[in-house]
């Protein structure tokens, strides 16, 4: 796909291509975690700043995290008004969690480019119309148990990969 879809941010935040160069193990675990099932949970901000909860799939394309949606829903409204997001991908059946749980945090922007959003039809073959969001990434949380420890990864644009193990 290359520069069609691809887009730099600022440096306050990162796109998937800025965050997967510089911490790639990271990135593979994420992506897997969110290949693994088709639809997971994005938490956005209503009207009265109170949260909603919506699935939703997502796509990896481009160096960028990809949120699409139907004409008019309340999820792509709310983030039209306030673009702030969480994103947690499906944990799966039972309590297994194989790669942990995923989270991700950060600001959707919506593409009205007609080009951008050309190449993401042509890869996507989405149902029209829709709405387009490309993601700037302020967080990403793994959590998972290695060695009977809790291992709490966190990773934050401009800073390096914290990682908290508990017992």
């Amino acid at each position: 796909m290359g520069s069609t879809l691809g887009c730099m941010t600022s440096s306050t935040d990162a796109n998937w291509a800025e965050f997967a160069a510089v911490e790639p193990a990271l990135a593979a675990t994420v992506e897997a975690r969110f290949g693994a099932y088709t639809h997971h949970t994005l938490a956005t901000l209503r009207k009265d700043g109170s949260p909603r909860t919506t699935g939703l799939e997502v796509r990896f394309l481009g160096g960028e995290l990809w949120l699409g949606m139907m004409p008019g829903s309340l999820k792509a409204l709310d983030l039209r008004r306030d673009p702030r997001f969480a994103l947690q991908a499906n944990p799966g059946d039972g309590t297994g969690m194989g790669g942990g749980d995923v989270r991700i945090g950060g600001r959707a922007i919506e593409v009205e480019d007609p080009e951008r959003r050309a190449a993401y039809v042509k890869e996507v073959e989405p149902p029209e119309p829709f709405h387009l969001f490309r993601t700037e990434l302020t967080e990403i949380v793994r959590t998972c148990v290695e060695d009977a420890c809790l291992v709490v990864q966190v990773w934050q644009p401009g800073e390096s990969l914290r990682t908290v193990r508990r017992a």
